[in-house]
């Protein structure tokens, strides 16, 4: 039986955010190139579905900074093409220091917000309980108010970029299986699916927590490991006001957010959980991220963050959200193009941040894709930084699994 064989500029594994965004901007700054973007379940149905979705734009790693204030760039210009607001909940964050070494840290942060032009202000403990109601300021030394900081929902901002790809000529498939990037010598030529192949110029790997087993197809460990988040969503009450602030609680490892009435919140655990890639099934609402949905490591670490909102032992959860993220020993970004294999790039590695970063990462993967040079610095992300790894042992899961227990920032 003869399989068919298409033929596109850019094929792209994976319809996750960093897939739709790759799309959309491909899309609209070389209109009339063709892009397929495949997608075995649904857009946007596994981890940026389950993000937090804190979009946050200042940061300790400067680097992700000019990756966060696109994002922000381009809702702007969807909800304008779409003539439909995202609905971003704009509220600014609250930086709490309890500690003299968090007041150092949140002191270097307010003075990264300062370089990039953004509006800064150091509140007074009473003032930031009057923000958020739950949140005990009693041991807080210093608190930094970033009042542009939002979150929002994001699968709606992973499917606002594939419509307006849709818009602007992308090809987007959804339950098509990517079974293999096909490799000519050390060259990638396309991809195989069940239902044939397609030949591109670029292939973009996106695939998220199976994007180890693409890159192993063509001779790269890639140095990144699916380590869970989780979150919980409280009963709605009166102390969580909609319009409160982002809260990030360094000191219990811990961060916050409204959700509707409710709190949204999630925290580090002390032993965070790594899968190999292989372990994970193709739809990931078949996996059992924590039997007891997370309690146990909630109860390991609720007194570091009870100290913060006392209310924890008291309010009802009604919600708990778990997903993979790409993590990596040195909670960086791992996304670029591989030494040695040719019209290969890998959009993967997103440490928790891939909401935030996804503008960035969509028009930096554009740019890549259609041979122009990249327009951001992603020295700090290079693939090969670890030198020689296997992503698959479980010395790697462990390294990035403990990267994420170790992390402090939201």
């Amino acid at each position: 039986m003869n399989m068919k064989v298409e033929k596109a500029a850019v094929v792209v594994i994976g319809g996750g955010i960093f897939g739709c965004a790759t799309a959309y901007y491909y899309t609209r700054n070389y209109p009339g190139r063709k892009i397929i973007v495949l997608e075995r379940n649904e857009l946007c149905n596994a981890a940026t579905s389950r993000a937090a979705a804190l979009m946050t734009r200042i940061r300790s790693k400067k680097a992700f900074i000019p990756l966060s204030l696109e994002t922000y760039n381009a809702i702007s210009a969807m909800e304008q093409q779409l003539g439909e607001s995202m609905d971003v909940k704009r509220v600014g964050v609250m930086h709490v220091a309890a500690t003299e070494g968090s007041v150092k840290e949140l002191e270097a942060l307010m003075a990264v917000a300062a370089e990039f032009g953004e509006p800064t202000s150091w509140i007074s403990n009473s003032e930031a309980h009057n923000r958020a109601p739950w949140l005990n300021t009693e041991e807080a030394i210093r608190i930094g108010y970033i009042p542009g900081e939002a979150y929002c929902d994001p699968y709606l901002l992973g499917t606002f970029y594939a419509r307006c790809a849709k818009m602007q000529g992308a090809d987007i498939r959804q339950g098509v299986t990517v079974t293999e990037v096909i490799m000519d010598g050390q060259t990638a030529v396309g991809v195989r699916t069940e239902h044939g192949e397609i030949r591109a110029g670029k292939v973009i790997v996106a695939a998220g927590a199976w994007a180890p087993l693409f890159a192993a197809q063509a001779g790269i460990g890639l140095p990144m490991a699916p380590v869970r988040s989780q979150y919980w969503i409280t009963d709605k009450a009166g102390i969580f006001p909609a319009d409160s602030p982002i809260v990030l609680l360094p000191d219990a490892q811990a961060y916050a957010r409204p959700e509707g009435g409710s709190l949204l919140f999630g925290i580090r655990e002390k032993k965070s959980f790594a899968a190999s890639p292989e372990s994970i099934p193709a739809d990931i609402h078949h996996f059992s991220f924590s039997p007891d949905k997370g309690m146990q490591d909630l109860s390991e670490v609720i007194e570091k963050l009870a100290r913060f909102f006392p209310g924890v032992y008291d309010v009802g959860l009604r919600y708990y959200v778990a997903g993979f993220s790409g993590y990596t020993p040195d909670n960086n970004l791992t996304m670029g193009i591989p030494d040695g294999v040719e019209n290969l790039l890998l959009a993967t590695g997103c440490v928790g941040a891939g909401i935030a970063v996804s503008g960035g990462v969509g028009r930096a993967f554009a740019a890549l894709a259609a041979g122009e040079p990249n327009p951001y610095d992603f020295s700090s992300f290079d693939i090969h930084r670890f030198g020689k790894i296997d992503p698959l042992s479980p010395e790697w899961l462990e390294r990035c699994a403990m990267a994420r227990s170790l992390k402090k920032s939201g």
